[in-house]
C-alpha cells in the first residue's frame, strides 16, 4: 500500500483545488446553498468535460478515467476543503459504485457512461424515516408486477435526492428480514408514482430529500434478493471517502484558525502567542493527522479491495467525524464571538461537519461495526 502520493496524484491534487479556488469561492458556496437545486450546472458540467471527475475512478471500458480511489480520495478531499456544491458524492461515491459493486455488465455499460462524463445526475437511496444505515433498516418493499417490479414506502436523507434524474433504491422483497431478500433498483427521477420532498437540513451545502414511492416501478440491478454483499461494500467504500472529504474541511479549518491567531491582537499581542491558544492548535493538529491517517488507509484499502475495507472504513468513519467536529468547535472557540457570525465562514465548516457526523452512520455505529467486524 503506497503511503506517500505520486507526482502525478500531487499534481492531480494542485488541478483539482486550482478549480475549485476559481469556481467554488466561499461567496459561491453561500449563493448555492440558498438555491433549490444545490449546484452550478455550468460548473458541474465542466467538472466532467475538462477535467473528468466524475469518472476518475470508473473504468475506462464505461467512459471514466480508470484511475482509482486514491485519486477519488483526493478530489475528494479537495472538495470538502472548498465546501464544494456539486452532486459528486451522491453521484460518483454512492450511485456508481453501488452499480460497478452490483450491476451486471449490461446495466454497467447502460449505466455508468452517463455518471462518468457528468451528464447523469445520480444518487442512492438507503436509509429511512427511522434513519438507520444497516441492512436491519431497509424496509421499503419491492413487490414483483408482471416482469418488472413497483415499489412502495419512503426513503429518506436522500443525498441530492431533489435533482437527481436516476436513483438507486435499496428494498426488499415483502416478507424478508435481515440480508435476504435485499436487492438494488433503480428508475428515473420524474417516474410516475415518486413524490420527491426537500428537507430542511442543518447543512445547505449539501441537500436531503425524502423520497415517497407509491407504486414507482423500477428496474432490478443485478440479482434480485441477492444484493447485500453489494451494497455493504458500496457503504463502506462510501464511509471511508466521506472520511477523507472531512479531513479536507478539517485542514481548512486549522488553516483558518491559526492564520487568525497570527493577526488578532489581544492585550498588545497576537493571540497566537497565548500558551491556551497554542495548545488548542495543536490538539486541531493531532486530531487532524489522526483522522488523516485513518482515512488515507481506508482508502488505500478500497483501492486495493482488501478484506480490511470493512474495519478500516468504520474506523476512519468514526475518527474523522469525531475530528471534524472538535476541530470546528476548537475552531469557532478561538474566532471568540466572532465564529458563530454568518460573516465568518467558520460555521459554514462546523454546519458540515455536524451533518457529515451522522451521515452514513454515527460515530457510536461505526464502532459498533468496528467491534463486530474483529470479532471482539
Amino acid at each position: 500500500m503506497r503511503w506517500s502520493p505520486s507526482e502525478e496524484q500531487d499534481e492531480l491534487r494542485r488541478t483539482v483545488r486550482r478549480f475549485l479556488e476559481e469556481k467554488s469561492p466561499v461567496s459561491e458556496v453561500r449563493r448555492l446553498m440558498e438555491t433549490p437545486e444545490g449546484y452550478e450546472p455550468g460548473v458541474w458540467k465542466q467538472l466532467g468535460q475538462e477535467l473528468g471527475l466524475p469518472g476518475v475512478h470508473i473504468p475506462e471500458a464505461y467512459g471514466g478515467q480508470g484511475l482509482g480511489f486514491a485519486e477519488l480520495a483526493i478530489a475528494l478531499e479537495e472538495m470538502g476543503r472548498a465546501l464544494l456544491c456539486a452532486p459528486f458524492f451522491s453521484s460518483v461515491v454512492l450511485a456508481a459504485n453501488a452499480i460497478m459493486n452490483a450491476g451486471s455488465e449490461a446495466e454497467k455499460q447502460a449505466l455508468l457512461p452517463g455518471i462518468a462524463s457528468g451528464e447523469t445526475i445520480a444518487t442512492l437511496a438507503v436509509a429511512e424515516p427511522s434513519g438507520r444505515w444497516d441492512l436491519d433498516g431497509i424496509r421499503l418493499e419491492a413487490r414483483r408486477d408482471g416482469g418488472g417490479y413497483t415499489l412502495h414506502g419512503e426513503k429518506s436523507f436522500v443525498t441530492d435526492g431533489q435533482s437527481a434524474s436516476r436513483i438507486l433504491v435499496a428494498a426488499r422483497r415483502p416478507g424478508t428480514d435481515g440480508r435476504e431478500g435485499v436487492g438494488l433498483f433503480h428508475l428515473r427521477g420524474d417516474s410516475p408514482g415518486l413524490e420527491r420532498r426537500p428537507l430542511t437540513v442543518a447543512d445547505p451545502t449539501r441537500k436531503l430529500a425524502r423520497l415517497r414511492f407509491e407504486g414507482a416501478r423500477a428496474e432490478s440491478l443485478g440479482e434480485v434478493g441477492k444484493a447485500a454483499d453489494a451494497l455493504e461494500k458500496t457503504l463502506a467504500q462510501a464511509a471511508a471517502l466521506l472520511a477523507n472529504e472531512m479531513v479536507g474541511g478539517a485542514q481548512k479549518l486549522v488553516d483558518m484558525t491559526v492564520e487568525y491567531a497570527k493577526t488578532r491582537v489581544q492585550f498588545g499581542r497576537p493571540i497566537g502567542s497565548f500558551q491556551a491558544i497554542k495548545h488548542k492548535c495543536a490538539d486541531m493538529l493531532l486530531a487532524l493527522e489522526l483522522a488523516r491517517s485513518s482515512a488515507y488507509y481506508a482508502a488505500g484499502c478500497a483501492d486495493e479491495s482488501s478484506d480490511e475495507l470493512p474495519a478500516a472504513a468504520s474506523l476512519a468513519k468514526a475518527q474523522g467525524s469525531d475530528a471534524y467536529l472538535q476541530i470546528a468547535a476548537e475552531s469557532i472557540q478561538i474566532h471568540g464571538g466572532l465564529g458563530f457570525t454568518w460573516e465568518q465562514d467558520v460555521h459554514l465548516y462546523y454546519k458540515r461537519a455536524k451533518a457529515s457526523e451522522s451521515f452514513l452512520g454515527n460515530p457510536t455505529f461505526h464502532r459498533e461495526l468496528l467491534v463486530q467486524r474483529l470479532g471482539i
